[in-house]
């Protein structure tokens, strides 16, 4: 838990009106059917529901709240604001000053959470750190990252997402990262946006929100990294790439191990005292992607004090992300992949390449559900990966949803394809199909919860 903190504070610094005694708080809460004994109540509310409700259910538990309604019938402190998700954040930033260690900040559109954990993993190797649970990445979510650090924590990783203009800017308003990356930028969320370039402008404002001091650490692969370096400008960078030897980090001798998973040899400059080196890596996450996504990982870890011994111990640890190229044997000696958390563009032809790069006997077959937030290029995108699918000459392709017609459209006919409008339909048709050695990728964004699918055709 976190250094006691008191609602005073927060109220002298933000403004606002205590009302009824202070109280002091080491953890809060704003959920009502998970709130601990002695948490600070935050009634966050929305469109769809409102918190200040459940606060009398709780009460005689909670050590306060934070309220835009006041119920003087309570007897408990209340801080009385404007608005609770504001004050949710307010409370981060007193957290934030009141923290020592250093914060790295993490974006982009796709591999966030993979490159957090990463990054995790190998400062874990020296040091305590807190890093995003799961993708907790909002204007909720980064602050109570921030209030769920405990006093024994000397850094923090902060997975930060954006779903239009200024999100980032006001989450480093909070976070006041150290150091910042942009792992990648991809047609990912853009209906949101409008356009990759506002993709792109919306996610370098974590550049802008670095600390006076703060290290930038770019992707040379991106061709929006010399805009980059221009917002960047006198600021410390520290570069990473897969292509470019140029960078201050980057990999060479790039192998697929046979497994999915990828080695490579990591270059890594000379940066301040510490000598130019060679390493061998070799990676328990799957996909080529994951080479880019470790090399960002590294740049942020150098970054923060880690040696490159501690960077090889620490990405050896590194597992697959549950619902994200998770590999694992079902039914009748079938390996399924579920990497059903969430899809885009670019991590659905990833994925694609994974499933063809099991070696062995058995048919590779695709359970492919809608991309969402694509915009209008959400046809294009989607027959993009049936154009995908019948180059890598797959065995099959299942598609469901509105938008994966245009996937199977693009199938080649010596493919067996077909279309589904519903789950059930999908899930009758593949128990008719699936036998012991195939293998099967399944994929959509998280709307679709295709994870209903395994668990349909995979049922005991």
């Amino acid at each position: 838990m976190m250094p006691n903190m008191r609602l005073t504070d927060a109220a002298v610094r933000f403004g606002g009106t205590l009302v009824n005694p202070d109280c002091v708080f080491s953890m809060v809460s704003i959920d009502s059917r998970t709130t601990n004994e002695g948490d600070l109540f935050i009634a966050v509310s929305g469109d769809k529901f409102d918190a200040h409700k459940f606060i009398p259910s709780i009460a005689n538990k909670i050590s306060g709240a934070i309220v835009s309604t006041l119920d003087s019938s309570l007897g408990i402190p209340q801080w009385v604001v404007k608005d609770t998700t504001q004050a949710l954040g307010d409370l981060a930033r007193l957290r934030r000053d009141r923290f020592a260690g250093q914060v790295i900040a993490v974006t982009g559109s796709s591999g966030k959470t993979s490159v957090k954990e990463m990054i995790a993993a190998i400062l874990r190797e020296s040091v305590n750190v807190h890093a995003t649970r799961g993708n907790l990445n909002n204007h909720i979510g980064v602050p109570l990252t921030l209030l769920d650090m405990d006093d024994q924590c000397d850094l923090a990783v902060i997975e930060m997402g954006a779903s239009a203009a200024g999100e980032i800017s006001y989450l480093c308003s909070i976070a006041q990262p150290d150091i910042a990356l942009i792992n990648n930028i991809q047609r990912a969320h853009i209906a949101g946006f409008g356009n990759i370039e506002a993709i792109a402008e919306a996610k370098s404002e974590i550049y802008s929100g670095l600390n006076a001091n703060g290290v930038a650490i770019l992707n040379l692969d991106e061709s929006y990294s010399k805009d980059w370096l221009a917002l960047i400008a006198e600021r410390q960078c520290l570069s990473f790439s897969v292509k470019d030897s140029r960078a201050d980090v980057f990999a060479k001798d790039i192998k697929e191990l046979g497994n999915g998973c990828y080695s490579f040899i990591l270059c890594v400059g000379q940066t301040g005292e510490t000598a130019a080196v060679d390493q061998l890596i070799e990676l328990s996450t799957p996909g080529i992607h994951s080479v880019s996504n470790a090399l960002a990982a590294t740049a942020c870890a150098l970054t923060a004090g880690a040696t490159v011994t501690q960077i090889m111990n620490g990405l050896a640890k590194v597992k697959p992300v549950s619902g994200r190229l998770e590999a694992k044997i079902m039914g009748d000696d079938v390996l399924v992949i579920d990497d059903t958390y969430n899809a885009n563009l670019i991590s659905s032809l990833a994925a694609l390449d994974y499933l063809k790069s099991f070696s062995g006997n058995g048919r590779r077959i695709f359970v492919f559900g809608d991309m969402f937030e694509l915009g209008p290029t959400s046809h294009e995108q989607h027959r993009k990966i049936g154009k995908k699918c019948t180059e890598l000459e797959l065995d099959g392709v299942f598609t469901l949803g509105q938008n994966t017609i245009h996937t199977d459209s693009m199938i080649n006919n010596g493919i067996n394809h077909k279309h589904f409008e519903s789950h059930d339909e999908l899930i009758h048709s593949l128990k008719g199909i699936v036998h012991s050695g195939d293998k099967i990728l399944f994929k959509g964004s998280r709307g679709m919860a295709m994870e209903k699918v395994i668990k349909g055709v995979f049922a005991d």
